[in-house]
């Protein structure tokens, strides 16, 4: 682990026991498109502890938020297999992804899913930077590589797997929504993450200031900031159905000021995540958080 320690920061600088021999039968692996992925050769616990660690390891890197969507179901009657997401950045290399798309903000702090199968197959899977690049158009950032470089590091060695990558299959902005709001940036902000606190059903699980984080670093972005926040009882039958949807949640709002001052409201379109992942049915589900979206991005913006 030390070793594997060391890779990282050199890479970042500038910025129960194992699973059952699968018998020779096929694993059945994700299809998510984007997704970058490796069966592990560890547990789920000693999977996601070791990228924990890894993380821990790297004072460039700082872990924003971790959710166990297993507990969060079990808290509402629900059942749903191992399913763990850790959040974590490196304002050096994910601010450039920003400055040439703000948009990117969305997807951004990294993130790397833990879950483990029906089958009893571990996975660890992420964003890949090639799935970014499509999404947000953010092929020429110069950080992308180095991103790149660390996250299949990262989960290779928690994994001791080697990492595979579906194909991207997303267009420029593919499943963004955007709305321009008719307050300035603050008021924008603060209206949003007051409705989501003052919402009984929704949970803050946590919130970033890309630009301060920017700045920290001494780069500059415009005002840029991401809230995550979750319903269990919405969330959980998503990734009943699938899974590696848990990539995509908690839900996140970002609230992005242009150049020119406009201020925008931007989040995922539920229906296009149950594409992506490939969610059965829920059509119900779908259409709530699809309305209740839709609900918080128009009160913030007026």
């Amino acid at each position: 682990m030390k070793k594997l320690a060391f890779l990282i920061l050199s890479v970042l600088f500038i910025s129960c026991g194992g699973n059952d021999d699968d018998g020779g039968q096929n694993i059945n692996e994700p299809t998510t498109a984007g997704l970058a992925f490796a069966v592990s050769e560890n547990n789920f616990s000693t999977t996601y502890n070791n990228i924990r660690t890894t993380l821990q390891s790297n004072s460039s890197i700082s872990i924003v938020a971790e959710v166990n969507h297993r507990t969060n179901a079990s808290a509402v009657g629900e059942d749903l297999r191992d399913t763990r997401v850790i959040y974590f950045g490196n304002p050096t290399l994910g601010t450039p992804i920003m400055q040439a798309n703000q948009l990117a903000g969305l997807d951004l702090p990294q993130k790397i899913l833990v879950y483990t199968d029906r089958d009893n197959n571990v996975f660890a899977g992420y964003n890949s930077t090639s799935y970014l690049s499509a999404r947000y158009n953010v092929g020429n950032a110069p950080t992308l590589q180095q991103v790149n470089t660390a996250l299949s590091t990262i989960v290779a060695g928690a994994t001791s797997a080697t990492v595979s990558e579906n194909n991207s299959n997303v267009t420029f902005r593919q499943g963004t929504i955007t709305i321009v709001s008719q307050n300035n940036f603050l008021d924008t902000y603060n209206n949003l993450r007051n409705s989501i606190s003052d919402n009984p059903d929704l949970s803050i699980v946590a919130e970033l200031d890309h630009q301060a984080n920017a700045q920290s670093v001494g780069l500059s972005l415009n005002p840029t900031r991401v809230i995550i926040f979750g319903n269990a009882n919405l969330g959980t039958p998503l990734m009943q159905s699938a899974q590696t949807t848990a990539l995509d949640l908690p839900q996140k709002m970002l609230v992005w000021q242009e150049a020119d001052g406009t201020v925008n409201i931007s989040y995922n379109d539920p229906e296009y995540l149950a594409q992506r992942h490939g969610v059965s049915g829920n059509t119900e589900v779908i259409a709530t958080i699809s309305s209740a979206l839709a609900g918080l991005a128009v009160d913030a913006s007026n």
